[in-house]
């Protein structure tokens, strides 16, 4: 079968990831609404929160290298049940301890699920293909960020915040289980062969500096920590600029359905533009809509800025997926992958950081200059990857393949 021909792997791992991001979703507010019923402070919240990214960081590189080296499958259920299990329990707990391991317990299901789902996309699509696929597989995650917020407001609030947060995550446990109904067949049958022998691994450092590498996880973490700190942040602005909580959560999701939206056109912009013009380009608009928040604009200009930026933000997380796995070493593309994924956690830990301490020298707004300076450099590493692309020849022609003769798909 010709490699991409028959994509129906690639919508049961869209599925499942709708869930299980639609659980962590779900999961991480009311987290910190169930730590602030058992009397946790801002301080303690951003430990727990802390947790959910820092413990997976020791796990991502020895996943990725197991993954390079043997089948990717194993890790989404796995990460499934560490998903549920750090959701149910978490609704379970009574001290903030036992909710910050549980937290991170959640984190490191989710890092095995991307790790693998990403890893099963990158080997089972055709170079030409995987711009596409990276950008179909990432609606799974736009869908839950877009539902799991919106289903925790349904169900926390009133007296009883601990009882109802936690049933939020009791709830959040049962729809992360539901993906595996999604997870059957999802990775072809026969295991990869190894290219090299388990003491032939390529370095860390070797694959950091390979080119394209390093600019594709700072693309990552820089559209990533761009939508982390808006969900937290725009709260904030609302709040002095005397807008509704309910609209800001309207104004929010209408910016994960502009991801959403940017996600199904991104084969014809890429046909239009090309990878490295059109990087350039959503990174380039995406700094100036961040800095145009911080301008007092009406509620519906922020609708609009916010629709756009959405939009903009949508063509990061997958054609970083593409840049890293395309420069990657054959042998190494999970390990590269989880090196990505280790620098957004990175940024999800040192952003908000940086964000608390920029917003209280400079004001509430500052953050989000902040962010248009991280996407300005963004913007010029994508126009600094299309010039060596120009200028050298594709990564996979450099390691002795053709594009007109890719890897036959495995069954």
């Amino acid at each position: 079968m010709r490699p991409g021909g028959n994509r129906g792997w690639l919508l049961r791992l869209v599925i499942a990831f709708s869930f299980a991001q639609g659980a962590v979703s779900m999961a991480r507010p009311a987290v910190s609404y169930r730590a602030l019923a058992l009397g946790a402070d801002e301080r303690a919240i951003g430990v727990i929160a802390g947790v959910y990214a820092l413990l997976p960081l020791f796990a991502a590189v020895p996943l990725g290298r197991r993954t390079d080296h043997g089948r990717c499958a194993p890790l989404l259920p796995a990460g499934v049940v560490l998903i549920a299990g750090g959701c149910a329990l978490s609704g379970t707990a009574n001290s903030l301890a036992a909710m910050a391991a549980w937290s991170g317990v959640m984190g490191l299901g989710h890092l095995s699920f991307v790790i693998g789902a990403q890893s099963i996309v990158a080997r089972q699509s055709a170079p030409h293909d995987q711009d596409r696929n990276f950008g179909h597989f990432t609606i799974g995650a736009s869908l839950g960020q877009l539902v799991g917020p919106i289903a925790a407001g349904a169900l926390i609030g009133g007296p009883d915040m601990a009882g109802t947060s936690a049933l939020a995550l009791l709830v959040a446990g049962a729809v992360a289980a539901v993906s595996f109904v999604s997870l059957w067949r999802t990775e072809h049958r026969d295991r990869p062969k190894s290219r090299t022998g388990r003491g032939d691994r390529v370095p860390v450092h070797r694959i950091l500096r390979t080119r394209g590498v390093p600019a594709g996880i700072f693309i990552s973490l820089a559209v990533l920590s761009a939508t982390d700190i808006l969900t937290a942040y725009l709260p904030v602005v609302g709040e002095h600029r005397g807008i509704a909580p309910s609209v800001i959560g309207l104004l929010l999701s209408l910016r994960a359905a502009a991801t959403i939206a940017c996600r199904l056109v991104m084969t014809p912009m890429l046909r239009l533009l090309g990878r490295a013009a059109l990087l350039t380009t959503t990174c380039l608009l995406g700094a100036l809509l961040c800095a145009g928040i911080a301008l007092p604009v009406p509620v519906w200009g922020l609708a609009v800025i916010l629709a756009l930026l959405g939009f903009c933000l949508g063509v990061g997380q997958p054609l970083s997926m593409t840049t890293v796995v395309q420069a990657a070493p054959d042998e190494a593309r999970s390990t590269a992958l989880a090196l990505r994924l280790t620098g957004n956690r990175l940024g999800q830990v040192a952003a908000p950081a940086a964000a608390g301490l920029v917003a209280g020298v400079a004001g509430v707004a500052a953050p989000f200059v902040m962010l248009g300076a991280l996407l300005l450099i963004a913007s010029g590493l994508g126009l600094r990857q299309g010039r060596t692309g120009a200028a050298e020849p594709e990564p996979t022609e450099r390691r002795g393949r053709t594009p007109s003769a890719p890897e036959p798909e495995r069954h």
